[in-house]
């Protein structure tokens, strides 16, 4: 069993796409209408907004390879690539989706351990994410890791708004 990690580059653009759709429609479409999950995938994961997201700087996606094979994906942000205001000594971690014939494996761990070692890296004094109040298992997971929620947002999933709990992990 072997974990790697790759930076994403604007070429692997169609490659990010696939399993963008694939891993969000695993995680999310059985708690979620069909035309908001359509409506959200289009407008997050489109080829020009994807394209955007690569190409700045602030930001940085990882592909995870579990036994040479795209197994999921990382994306981190910094300075003004974050999503919320949370200044120049955070990192956060926008996006870690593993694909479900590879979880269980220690991959989302590997991750977020990833996006922490950049941070200390980089100075950073907390990391933090947020992540949906009804994805119990990725709270359980946080908290493990020694993320505590510190906030909230509203997230829109087509024209339905839901509640993102922020979690934040101090570093230093």
């Amino acid at each position: 069993m072997t974990i790697n990690i790759k930076n994403c580059t604007l070429e692997d653009v169609r490659k990010l796409q696939e399993i963008s759709y694939e891993t969000f429609n695993e995680t999310f479409k059985h708690q979620n209408s069909t035309e908001n999950m359509n409506a959200y995938l289009e407008r997050a994961f489109n080829l020009k907004q994807l394209e955007k997201e690569l190409s700045n700087s602030s930001s940085q996606f990882f592909f995870v390879y579990f036994n040479n094979e795209v197994a999921g994906y990382l994306k981190i942000n910094t300075n003004d690539a974050q999503s919320e205001e949370m200044g120049d000594e955070s990192l956060e971690i926008e996006r870690i989706y593993i694909r479900e014939k590879f979880q269980k494996h220690g991959l989302g761990k590997y991750s977020l351990n990833k996006a922490i070692e950049i941070a200390v890296k980089h100075n950073k004094k907390k990391v933090w994410l947020g992540v949906w109040g009804k994805n119990e298992n990725a709270i359980a997971f946080y908290k493990k890791m020694g993320f505590v929620q510190t906030g909230a947002h509203s997230f829109y999933m087509g024209d339905e708004e839901q509640i993102d709990f922020i979690m934040t992990k101090t570093l230093i």
